[in-house]
C-alpha cells in the first residue's frame, strides 16, 4: 500500500517506517523538515511540507502520529493551545485530504490516527476499558478534539482507528530514556504516594498493533494501546530500580512537582489503569506484556 504517515521521524515513527518499508510498503512522509527527514528516513521515501502535497500520489491509508510533546513546556494558556493546534491542525488537513480523494474516487482505505491515555483523565483505581467514561481535565479535552477531528473521516469512506497510547518504553527515547540517569546515581524513587497506574507499551509492541490495525479491515473505532499488565508509578520505578541494580527511594513530593510544573504535574501524579480489552479481543499478542519483560529487553541490549 502507499501510506501516508505524519510524525515519521519520531519516537515511534521511525522504526514504524522501516517496518512499513520492510513489508513492502511505499511510504509518503509530511515532515516540517524534509531534507533532514530524508537522512532519518528509509531510502526511496517520499517525502514533503504538506499533507495536501501528496494528493496526486493518492495514499491508500493514514497513519497520523504527529503533536508537539505535550511534556515539553510547562503548560500556559499559549502552550495548551499549541498543544492543540499541533494535533487538531495536521489531523484536519488529512480529513480534507480524505474528502478530495473521495471526490476522486479514491478515498483512503483507513486512517489510523494517534491520541493517548489522557484522553480518560485521572481515574484512580478503576480499571480501564474503551468504553470508561473519562474525567474532564486538560489531558482528556485535548485528546477528545484530536480524536473527533480524525472520526470526521468516516464522513468520506474512511476506517477510522483511534490509538489511545501509553507510555512507550525503549531505551532510546521517551519517558524511560529521561529516567534512566537519575536512576543509575541511585536517585530515582516514586512522584507523590506512587499509588497513580501508569499504562506502558514497549515499542516493539507499539509498532506491531499500528501495523495489525492497519491490516485489519473489521477493526475501528477507540483502542488502548498499553500493555495487559499496567502498574503502579511505585510498582514501575522498583521494577525498574532492580534492573539497574540501585535503590529506589529518593520519592519526590507532590508539592515540589506541582510547584515546578504546575497543571503539567498532573501527568506524573495521575493516572489511568488502562487496559487494552479491544486489541487483545481482536487477537494480538503482546509480545512484551509484563514490565519486567520489556525492561529485561530494552535493558540488556
Amino acid at each position: 500500500m502507499r501510506i501516508l504517515v505524519t510524525g515519521g521521524t519520531g519516537f515511534v515513527g521511525r522504526p514504524l517506517c522501516r517496518r512499513l518499508v520492510e513489508a513492502g510498503h511505499e511510504l509518503l512522509v509530511v515532515s516540517r523538515d524534509p531534507a533532514k527527514a530524508r537522512d532519518l528516513l528509509p531510502a526511496d521515501t517520499a517525502v514533503a511540507d504538506s499533507v495536501m502535497a501528496f494528493a496526486e500520489s493518492q495514499p491508500e491509508a493514514i497513519i497520523n502520529l504527529a503533536g508537539e510533546s505535550i511534556a515539553g513546556k510547562r503548560w500556559s494558556d499559549e502552550q495548551k493551545r499549541r498543544l492543540v493546534d499541533s494535533r487538531v491542525d495536521i489531523t484536519r488537513a488529512l480529513v480534507n485530504l480524505c474528502g478530495q480523494l473521495a471526490e476522486a474516487g479514491a478515498a483512503p482505505k483507513v486512517m489510523i490516527s494517534g491520541s493517548a491515555m489522557g484522553y480518560y483523565g485521572d481515574q484512580g483505581d478503576t480499571r480501564v476499558s474503551e468504553d470508561t467514561p473519562p474525567h474532564d481535565e486538560f489531558a482528556h479535552r485535548l485528546c477528545e478534539q484530536w480524536e473527533r477531528e480524525a472520526q470526521a473521516a468516516e464522513a468520506h469512506g474512511v476506517r477510522v482507528v483511534r490509538v489511545r497510547t501509553g507510555l512507550v518504553l525503549e531505551k532510546n527515547g521517551g519517558t524511560l530514556a529521561k529516567m534512566l540517569t537519575p536512576f543509575k546515581l541511585g536517585l530515582g524513587g516514586p512522584f507523590g504516594s506512587g499509588r497513580q497506574f501508569m499504562p506502558w507499551i514497549h515499542r516493539d509492541d507499539m509498532v506491531a498493533l499500528l501495523e495489525f490495525l492497519l491490516e485489519r479491515e473489521d477493526l475501528s473505532g477507540p483502542f488502548n494501546a498499553s500493555a495487559p499488565h499496567p502498574v503502579t508509578n511505585a510498582e514501575f520505578t522498583s521494577t525498574l530500580a532492580k534492573h539497574l541494580h540501585r535503590p529506589a527511594f529518593m520519592a519526590v513530593p507532590s508539592f515540589v512537582l506541582k510547584a515546578g510544573l504546575g497543571e503539567m504535574a498532573n501527568l506524573l501524579l495521575t493516572g489511568a489503569d488502562m487496559r487494552p480489552v479491544r486489541l487483545e479481543d481482536a487477537g494480538f499478542s503482546f509480545a512484551y506484556p509484563t514490565l519486567d519483560q520489556a525492561l529485561t529487553a530494552i535493558l540488556s541490549r
